[in-house]
Order: C-alpha cells, then structure tokens, then sequence
C-alpha cells in the first residue's frame, strides 16, 4: 500500500457515496488507475466489501445497551451454546468475546424502556450458561467513526 492508496482509501472513507469520478479526481488518479486499484486492494485483502449503515434510530428504536456477560465454564459447550442461541435474539446486533473477566459482550437495541424489559427478560436472562451479566445503557455516542490514520 502506498501513498495514493492510503489517498484513496482516506477520502472514500471520508464520503462513502462519492462518485467514483470524482473520488479519483480527489485522490489525483484517473477512473481507470482509480478501479486498478481499489481491485488490488480488494484482492489483497486490506477493502473486505463495501456496506450499508442503518440507523436504527431512525427506524423508531430509542434504547441501546450493551451487555456484559461471565459464563459458567463448567460445560465445555458453554460459549458455543451461549453465541449460537444469542445470535438468535433478533435485538442484538453485536456480539463480542472476550479474555479477561468478561467473557461476551452484547450490544441490543429496544424500540423503549417496556420493550427493553420484555427482550431483556424473555430473550437475554433465558441465554444458557449465564454466571453473571452486567447492563449498561447508552446515554450518547461522543466518537463513532470507522475511519483509520491513513
């Protein structure tokens, strides 16, 4: 990777829906360089797919949390069962394992606080293999940003 790839990864970055023309234009290559090498950058790995980001505020869900949870180790299929059932929880929208005393971490979204209480009560506390889960619900996000120092 060099400096007009780090260019070009640094502005598409900065506006996802840039046109293609102009993003060369920004980045000082032609079109034809421009496909060349986001291409390579594919194939090398370092570009994985391009995505959509859904707000889903905007789609009428208020609350998000992020849940904390150490597992009962005791059973050898403790994290297996636990993702595998988590993932079927439609609310979560992450999930995250951890070294350390925390073992997974979830984050969910609730359309309000009675939503929240029934996914929490019917879907999160029915989880196999739960020792101990910690809650905490996002107030503000301050930084949310996917860029990287290019």
């Amino acid at each position: 990777m060099d400096d007009t790839d780090r260019r070009i990864l640094r502005h598409w970055l900065s506006e996802p829906d840039l046109p293609r023309a102009e993003l060369a234009e920004r980045a000082g290559v032609t079109l034809a360089t421009l496909w060349r090498r986001i291409e390579r950058l594919r194939e090398s790995g370092a570009i994985r797919g391009e995505s959509m980001i859904i707000d889903w505020r905007a789609l009428g869900y208020e609350l998000e949390v992020s849940l904390r949870f150490t597992l009962d180790k005791t059973n050898p299929r403790a994290f297996d069962e636990f993702i595998e059932a988590a993932r079927q929880v439609p609310e979560v929208t992450s999930i995250e394992t951890f070294l350390g005393q925390v073992d997974v971490r979830l984050n969910a979204i609730a359309r309000d606080m009675t939503h929240w209480t029934r996914i929490y009560r019917e879907r999160i506390l029915t989880l196999p293999h739960i020792a101990e889960v910690d809650a905490l619900m996002l107030i503000s996000t301050l930084k949310d940003e996917a860029g990287l120092p290019l």
